[in-house]
């Protein structure tokens, strides 16, 4: 089990700063986007690696949006296993885009490529997509052979059972069986916030309403999310995977949130 940090906060030609900072924060892991590693050349993301010493835990694809999108990922799956990727995560196509029988055949396609090329498959359930609520990750996973589950702590909120409390418990409990990957992020509501998620689950994506859902987003500790609950509920549930910090708003200076935030998950795990 390691703590990792996503290079979202850093362009794709940045991607040695990135890693860079993430070592010197004394992070275990970097998870990476399969677009930035196609922007990099998987050479130069290898060594970068290498020279910081980083395990690759997992590469996020791109958004599945359509044929030519599963097919790009497909090719890529065996770059991916060279590269040491442990995990590839799948992102769902946007709200009422494809039908469920199109995702679950995409879902399975690349699900068994992945398998075959020795890279553990990932569904990440995400807010305004195709896989946002948990009844439509359960069916998802339950429809799908091999495929597991990327946890989010940020964006299983919205739709968990004790909404709008920070308790997200009911999702580790409710998939504890399928859990492979955890994705550490707060969230800080705005008001209204029920009504913007409600507003993108229907298909409305007026973008006042896609900057406040993806603005709430925020470092651990600054939201409403209790991850002293998170941590317990997985460690009872015998989680022993990896932990990865997903911060996407703080563009200005990375490597302060990096740091920040790599203490604050070493504050919740070592009380």
């Amino acid at each position: 089990m390691g703590v990792g940090y996503t290079t979202m906060m850093y362009d794709a030609t940045d991607i040695d700063r990135g890693l860079r900072d993430i070592a010197a924060c004394r992070y275990d892991g970097a998870e990476i986007g399969l677009e930035k590693v196609r922007t990099a050349g998987p050479d130069t993301v290898d060594r970068l690696l290498a020279e910081y010493d980083l395990d690759l835990y997992c590469v996020m694809s791109e958004w599945l949006e359509d044929e030519a999108a599963v097919g790009r990922v497909a090719d890529d799956l065996p770059m991916l296993a060279d590269l040491g990727a442990e995990f590839v995560g799948f992102l769902p196509p946007q709200r009422g885009r494809q039908d469920d029988e199109t995702v679950q055949q995409w879902f399975t396609r690349l699900t068994e490529a992945a398998t075959d090329a020795g890279v553990t498959p990932l569904v990440h359930h995400h807010g305004a997509t195709h896989v946002e609520s948990a009844a439509e990750t359960r069916r998802l996973l339950d429809a799908v052979d091999d495929l597991e589950l990327l946890w989010d702590t940020a964006h299983y909120y919205p739709y968990g059972e004790h909404y709008p409390d920070g308790d997200v418990t009911d999702g580790i409990e409710r998939f504890v069986d399928d859990i492979a990957y955890v994705h550490l992020k707060d969230v800080a509501p705005p008001t209204g916030f029920a009504d913007i998620r409600d507003s993108l689950t229907e298909g409305d994506f007026h973008l006042d309403n896609v900057i406040n859902y993806f603005r709430s987003f925020t470092d651990l500790g600054e939201g409403v999310l209790d991850f002293a609950g998170v941590y317990e509920a997985l460690e009872a549930a015998g989680y022993d995977g990896h932990y990865t910090v997903e911060i996407e708003n703080r563009t200005e200076k990375p490597l302060v949130h990096s740091m920040e935030n790599y203490d604050y998950w070493r504050g919740v795990t070592t009380e």
